[in-house]
């Protein structure tokens, strides 16, 4: 009895202090039950609450190949169940390990099939798990500021990789306590708390503004054949994104089937030298220094040399002797580069900093270029006069906007921001986003000043095609030669057609630029990038209840800035035309086709007459008829056609 005591202590002893963490665990593995349950991302929504992406909890299969007799017959039976292909199948059942996913995120259908299959044939080794599915139900509007979610419930790209460890849902682990047939006691259960789903997203997006945005640039690619192209909307009182567009697009739906390429967002993660863009922030930066008056009168000879380099005009021609504000109006790159050598280097680029370009603007979205400013030391005279025309600088188009936004905002530069408000999953507000003001580069009185100038490129200058009927805008295009992706030097032939602008100027609300890159054919901003402008800015107005700056039968149509259709034939060398009688105080309108700019210009100028070019080449239309009776100091239009 002694000996048996013995021997039942000793295992006894064995049991409990040796392999009692084994035992424990058989214990606990018969006794209790762990489950994982993972909540769902938070959705994303529009500055109205409308949604643009949501989650829901969907079935993912897989399998334990150790537990599956027949992989060739189990693979037959479900290929057309998953619609996968059944070699694909065979090779995931049969590979080595306990854990194998067949398909992700099944949709309640498939699930609904499989899950009956599996019961009524009894099979083993295949199991579900609950996983959160992303489903973004407009598509591919706003794609590139939405981004997508990997299979791992990962945000990869736009605000869903921003903000992923916001929106991202919550995994936890649950252990029930069972009996010995393996049902929860109920204690158990009840004491478990679902964890919560992750945090809500309110964008400063309007879907209607960024749909009516997206339908323009798609009717601009259309036209245009371009290669790509970007539009951006933005509230210059607030730093507000309300739409932001890229072209080529995909669907965050299907990503997969779309090429790298089309992911990206073209708003901030390309740069590109601005060209004429620019020039209302050298206006700006010379008026804040004093270096020019709007109406000092200037000189243009058509080309200026500087350090060896010639800089000459869009057109090749020249317009002599008129005021700085003409030079803006009608973009003269010589006056421009004659400005930028009066400010010098430094103060160039100390204003250019202060505008914000060469740095990332800080908005809530991943893969935000820099832009490129060149160093104090690195630059040479050319460089600066170069600068003066919008070269020799990289932004990006939201660096641009940006900029060009505190010209409307009485000089002050806001951080723009595409995030409203997060709020959790009850509903509570947890953050929000106000105006934050940068720094201020240039005055109330000069931001006023300069909008005044930029108002008349549109009324009276290149950006005609850019008016929105009824409304007061102001705006600059730009036409700049494309860098090579590499960033050395220039693809030949081929140009970013852009315009920038904003209105309605008794409060500015809107601001916009559209950048197209590499249009066949014509390739001017004022043609190609303007009408861009007008088409998505007459459809933005009315959709916020914008009201008109002036009664809509006051406003005549624009005319176009540079050719909109292959050139005409050069028209017959013109016969005189008879004298029409001549008034008091009013001398005969000269006849002035068949001329080069500088030709028209010049013969204008000895009559007392302004001219106001459209396209480059010789004339072959006016506003005024030869001979016709005109007022001195009357401002004329000529077309100008390529021979």
């Amino acid at each position: 009895m002694v000996g048996l005591l013995v021997v039942l202590a000793g295992r006894l002893a064995w049991v409990q202090l040796v392999d009692g963490g084994t035992w424990s665990e058989r214990a606990r593995e018969q006794l209790q039950e762990s489950r994982s349950l993972k909540t769902p991302r938070g959705a994303i929504y529009d500055r109205s609450g409308k949604e643009l992406a949501i989650s829901h909890m969907a079935k993912s299969l897989y399998a334990n190949p150790r537990e599956v007799k027949d992989p060739d017959g189990l693979a037959k039976k479900l290929a057309p169940l998953l619609k996968m292909d059944e070699n694909v199948l065979r090779d995931r059942l049969k590979v080595k390990g306990a854990f194998i996913w067949l398909k992700r995120t099944l949709e309640p259908p498939e699930y609904q099939q499989i899950a009956a299959v599996i019961e009524r044939d009894k099979i083993r080794g295949l199991d579900f798990l609950e996983e959160s599915r992303r489903v973004y139900p407009n598509d591919m509007l706003a794609a590139h500021v939405l981004g997508f979610v990997g299979t791992d419930d990962k945000g990869l790209t736009g605000i869903e990789m921003a903000m992923d460890a916001t929106i991202r849902g919550q995994t936890h682990k649950q252990i029930l306590d069972t009996d010995s047939k393996g049902t929860p006691i109920f204690k158990s259960i009840f004491a478990f708390q679902k964890p919560k789903s992750g945090q809500s997203i309110y964008l400063t997006i309007d879907s209607a503004v960024q749909f009516a945005v997206e339908q323009a640039l798609d009717r601009a690619i259309q036209r245009t054949q371009a290669q790509g192209a970007t539009m951006i909307v933005m509230n210059p009182k607030t730093g507000e994104i309300l739409a932001m567009a890229s072209r080529p697009t995909f669907n965050p739906n299907t990503f997969f089937r779309f090429r790298e390429q089309d992911w990206r967002n073209r708003a901030i993660a390309t740069i590109y030298e601005p060209g004429s863009t620019f020039k209302s922030l050298v206006t700006a930066a010379a008026f804040q220094e004093k270096v020019v008056k709007a109406q000092e009168m200037m000189n243009d000879t058509g080309a200026i040399d500087v350090g060896g380099r010639v800089i000459q005009n869009w057109d090749g021609g020249s317009y002599g002797v008129m005021p700085f504000a003409d030079f803006v109006k009608y973009s003269i790159n010589t006056g421009f580069a004659a400005v930028a050598q009066r400010m010098g280097g430094k103060r160039m680029l100390q204003y250019a900093e202060n505008f914000g370009l060469g740095k990332a603007t800080g908005i809530e979205l991943p893969g935000e270029e820099d832009g490129i400013l060149l160093s104090l030391d690195a630059m040479q005279p050319a460089d600066v006069a170069t600068m003066g025309i919008g070269q020799a600088v990289a932004v990006t188009p939201l660096q641009l906007l940006t900029a060009v936004c505190s010209l409307a905002n009485d000089g002050k530069l806001l951080k723009p921001h595409i995030i409203k408000e997060i709020r959790d999953s009850d509903g509570l507000l947890v953050s929000y986003s106000s105006p934050q003001v940068v720094r201020q580069p240039v005055s109330a009185e000069v931001a006023h000043e300069v909008v005044g100038l930029m108002e008349k490129v549109l009324t009276e200058g290149g950006g005609k095609r850019a008016q929105v009927e009824g409304y007061r805008f102001a705006g600059k295009t730009g036409t700049a030669e494309r860098l090579r992706d590499n960033g050395a030097g220039y693809d030949p032939g081929r140009y970013i057609a852009s315009f920038v602008g904003f209105g309605p100027l008794e409060d500015s609300q809107l601001a916009a630029l559209v950048a197209i890159d590499s249009p066949r054919g014509l390739y001017y901003g004022g043609e190609v990038a303007a009408p861009v402008f007008a088409d998505a800015m007459t459809q933005i107005v009315r959709i916020l209840g914008i009201r008109p700056s002036q009664p809509p039968a006051a406003f005549q149509p624009p005319k176009s800035a540079q050719p909109s259709k292959p050139p005409a034939p050069r028209p017959p060398t013109p016969q005189p035309a008879a004298p029409a009688p001549i008034t008091a105080g009013k001398i005969p309108m000269p006849d002035v086709r068949g001329r080069t700019i500088r030709e028209v210009a010049l013969l204008l100028k000895q009559h007392g007459l302004s001219l106001i070019p459209e396209g480059s080449g010789v004339a072959v239309r006016q506003s005024v008829a030869p001979q016709a009776p005109v007022s001195p100091g009357t401002e004329i239009m000529v077309r100008f056609e390529p021979r």
